[in-house]
């Protein structure tokens, strides 16, 4: 008997949950010979308000978690996407990589994973100071999570420039919004799926799928948002992103022209970028 293909249903990623967005539109994702690939929800501001308020309410538990156990956690989502390879690379192929790129990027994916959870436990005694002082004091800061941080994503490399900035801020403590590539957007609720199955609380991560011109003011200018992170060179939207940020200072990460393979884009300097430095004074010789 022939039998009806089960078609994937890619929904939003929210709290730990997949919920379908609460507007009910969707926008058609084709290849490069212009066939339907896949329907993706098209994520509207009140989806967003929801991925801040799952954010908001994880982060403190999850920035308390231990180094150890955070590079565990990391850890544990690249053995899930070493599982799930071939899903993975199907799914590039199917938004235009050729196979043996689609390989390398999800291969890479996993590799960026693991090195940054050998970081977990580590870049706290780098960015962390004890600073001389000509005072009668001990002086000393210690690095923290910013907070909540949403992540505009870039429109290519759609699996390897998602992991390489969800590693970084998570293993910092902090808990992100993404929105993912408008154009590649299949393997960023795949992703979703080794995220909820890989020990990461929910409301750690939040993926969103959508149009960056409908989003990205709500992600900067929302006042329970501390540091949003975009990826792209339209320079109007970033001197957008900028005013709108500007509202309740909120830091501002800009990635122009990134090749995630580049080395410099592969290092503990990105997980500073989502840090803060609080400084202590305690006096001595009293």
């Amino acid at each position: 008997m022939s039998r009806l293909d089960i078609n994937k249903t890619y929904k939003l990623y929210i709290g730990g949950k997949f919920p379908r967005t609460e507007s009910g539109r969707y926008y058609a994702v084709k290849n490069s010979k212009d066939n339907l690939v896949a329907n993706i929800c098209l994520a509207s501001r009140k989806d967003f308000r929801n991925t801040v308020v799952a954010a908001r309410k994880a982060q403190t538990a999850w920035a308390n978690t231990t180094a150890l156990n955070k590079g565990q956690v990391l850890y544990r989502i690249a053995e899930m996407l070493e599982g799930r390879k071939e899903q993975f690379i199907a799914e590039l192929i199917a938004q235009g990589e050729s196979a043996k790129a689609a390989q390398k990027e999800v291969n890479r994916s996993i590799d960026r994973l693991v090195y940054y959870a050998g970081w977990s436990d580590k870049y706290q005694q780098l960015f962390s100071t004890v600073n001389p002082v000509s005072s009668q004091h001990f002086n000393f800061s210690n690095v923290e999570p910013v907070g909540v941080v949403s992540i505009i994503a870039g429109e290519n490399q759609s699996l390897l420039g998602l992991i390489s900035l969800i590693a970084p801020a998570i293993v910092g403590g902090n808990t992100v919004i993404v929105l993912a590539s408008e154009s590649k957007p299949l393997t960023a609720i795949s992703l979703a799926e080794v995220l909820n199955s890989s020990d990461v609380p929910g409301g750690v991560v939040n993926i969103l799928t959508g149009k960056k011109d409908e989003l990205f003011s709500h992600m900067a200018s929302h006042m329970d948002v501390n540091s949003i992170i975009y990826c792209g060179d339209d320079e109007k939207m970033t001197k957008s992103i900028s005013e709108f940020a500007s509202n309740n200072i909120k830091r501002t990460v800009f990635f122009k022209k990134n090749d995630w393979y580049n080395e410099q884009n592969e290092s503990p300097y990105i997980i500073e970028k989502t840090l803060e430095l609080k400084t202590t004074w305690h006096p001595t010789g009293i």
